[in-house]
């Protein structure tokens, strides 16, 4: 049985993602070794999930992540106010989510999103 999935983001410099996943998204430190760097919330119960996908909806390119945040509106004006542009949305999907996409400081495509 499967307990955790991982996603690993290579970088040279693993000190970038603060700017985006703890400034933006509010993520905690969770483990720091130096090589590798790993952001999340410490004791919060997540589903397991993987998705493979030709698209992703409404006809935009596949996100590399999809991260569903608690406060939309909070998270967007984060993500605006950090100068991460946003390439999609926000948008209201007729599958019921609320999304918008932007990319990480590593070129990541994010799908942000809420269920509605």
């Amino acid at each position: 049985m499967v307990k955790r999935i991982v996603a690993n983001i290579h970088t040279e410099d693993i000190n970038r993602a603060e700017a985006f996943y703890k400034t933006v998204l509010g993520l905690e430190i969770l483990m720091d070794h130096g090589w590798i760097a790993t952001y999340g919330i410490e004791n919060q119960k997540m589903n397991t999930q993987i998705s493979f996908a030709s698209e992703g909806g409404s006809g935009t390119p596949t996100p590399d992540l999809s991260i569903e945040v608690d406060d939309f509106e909070e998270t967007l004006n984060r993500t605006k106010a950090a100068g991460f542009l946003i390439e999609y949305g926000p948008a209201v999907e007729p599958w019921g989510v609320k999304r918008f996409y932007t990319r990480d400081p590593f070129g990541k495509l994010l799908n942000i999103l809420c269920h509605i």
